[in-house]
């Protein structure tokens, strides 16, 4: 079983695994007491905090460990709100960031920064975002489902010039290297980079400030109360501290299958779009999308051919709507496949990977089919009925009849789904036709599209 979903969940790493086991014997004592199994687990949680600290790049008493990334975000996004409340509560986040900051954000008046088709913000949207009021912005250092690397030093420029702190969503890029910048509060998850679940860290500058939200004690500076683990931290410190060792050699490797994956998807299957930036991107992760195809049967298909991967489909949500990234960035949701490699992934299940692709898809594509279309001809226009059809129907009924209209002739597609005001456009795109806009309908909306050629 090959296993290509690290960015979701990275496998433990061998030190890690190490470090868990000693510290289990070691470090099973409350490091706040005096007496000698205490100091023992003190000077572990200690040890940890430093080497933490020196891989984030902040001093080890602006580091706290948390129960989980997703805490460490929702903290630090109330602490940070909270110290600077009479400033206002007026937050900025990117429109790709991780559901953990936008569920955040929720909570407070926010501007969601757009971005480019290719994933990325740029730091003059920032600047556009800013008001007399804001207290806080957010940014990710890098997509977690397409691994495009933002510009975090240019928007810390920026933030830092109008007096505003930054938080950077560090979790997919930390094992890969610091987070370049002035940031001022800075959160990760282990797990992201083989480290044990259930830790999260949380770096706050100093200078910042911060109040810690809701009931807290005297551990972890009081932005993490509770006993804490101190196995796991030892763990994901040590795993940390390996990974970046490795890191440098390993990015250079895991480009190059990257790279080969992006290259030879497109001319192995047909109908393809290949999303994120082609090079500002993480070394591990590349995506694409397969037109007329349905990700989670996909994912199935590939998962009997012994390939774990992921997917922002619309289809493999029990919401059936796409993913908020792919939306965002306004490129195709159908079929979507995350391939993300862990460390030490061999060329050889690349390669297997990519003879196994292609069948995957035309079965995929095959069983699904290509149902009648229901179409009527209005004038110079061609209607399609897909309503009560779900993605990837709409599309592939729409490809069936582009060619019955005239160039310069319409089609309108009918549809309830809200995955098509996302995956009809994009289809235009990459075939060329011109998407009018859409209509409002009788059930649902009807998508215009004009055939250019």
């Amino acid at each position: 079983m090959s296993y290509f979903d690290a960015a979701s969940s990275a496998p433990l790493h061998p030190v890690a695994r190490q470090a868990l086991l000693a510290s289990l014997d070691e470090g099973w004592a409350d490091p706040s007491r005096l007496y000698r199994e205490g100091r023992r687990a003190r000077l572990l949680l200690d040890a940890a905090r430093e080497a933490a600290a020196e891989a984030v790049g902040c001093r080890p008493d602006e580091l706290a460990f948390t129960s989980s990334g997703t805490r460490a975000v929702h903290d630090g996004i109330a602490g940070a709100l909270a110290g600077r409340r009479r400033v206002g509560r007026h937050l900025i986040v990117s429109a790709v960031e991780h559901s953990s900051v936008l569920h955040s954000a929720e909570l407070f008046e926010v501007t969601e920064v757009p971005v480019s088709r290719t994933g990325a913000v740029s730091p003059q949207s920032y600047v556009d975002a800013l008001r007399p009021d804001t207290a806080l912005a957010c940014l990710q250092s890098a997509n977690h489902e397409v691994g495009t690397v933002q510009p975090v030093a240019e928007v810390a420029a920026v933030c830092r010039q109008a007096g505003v702190p930054l938080l950077v969503d560090a979790a997919q890029s930390l094992g890969w290297g610091p987070v370049e910048g002035e940031w001022s509060l800075l959160t990760a998850s282990a797990h992201k980079w083989g480290g044990p679940s259930g830790v999260g860290l949380l770096a706050v500058r100093k200078g910042v400030r911060f109040s810690p939200q809701g009931a807290v004690d005297e551990r972890e500076s009081g932005r993490a109360p509770g006993f804490e683990n101190l196995p796991a931290i030892v763990a994901a410190a040590a795993s940390l501290r390996a990974v970046r060792a490795e890191a440098a050699q390993e990015a250079v490797r895991l480009r190059e299958l990257t790279a080969r994956i992006r290259a030879r998807v497109p001319r192995l299957v047909p109908d393809v779009d290949v999303v994120g930036d082609p090079e500002k991107r993480l070394p591990g992760i590349v995506t694409f999308s397969c037109l007329y195809v349905d990700g989670e049967t996909l994912l199935h298909e590939l998962d009997r051919e012994g390939f774990s991967v992921s997917s922002g489909s619309s289809c493999t949500s029990s919401t059936l709507t796409p993913s908020h990234v792919l939306k965002a960035m306004g490129v195709l949701s159908e079929g979507n496949v995350r391939v993300s490699l862990p460390f030490g992934a061999v060329s050889e299940e690349v390669d297997r990977f990519l003879e196994v692709l292609p069948g995957a898809v035309a079965a995929v594509r095959e069983k699904l089919g290509a149902p009648t279309p229901s179409a009527v001809v209005r004038e110079d226009s061609l209607v399609v009925d897909a309503l009560g059809k779900r993605c990837p129907i709409p599309v592939i009924e729409l490809a069936k009849v582009i060619g019955d209209v005239p160039v310069g002739g319409t089609v309108r597609v009918l549809s309830d789904d809200e995955a098509a005001r996302l995956d009809i456009p994009a289809w235009c795109e990459m075939r060329e036709q011109e998407y009018v806009g859409e209509e409002p309908a009788d059930n649902g909306t009807a998508y215009v599209i004009r055939r250019l050629s």
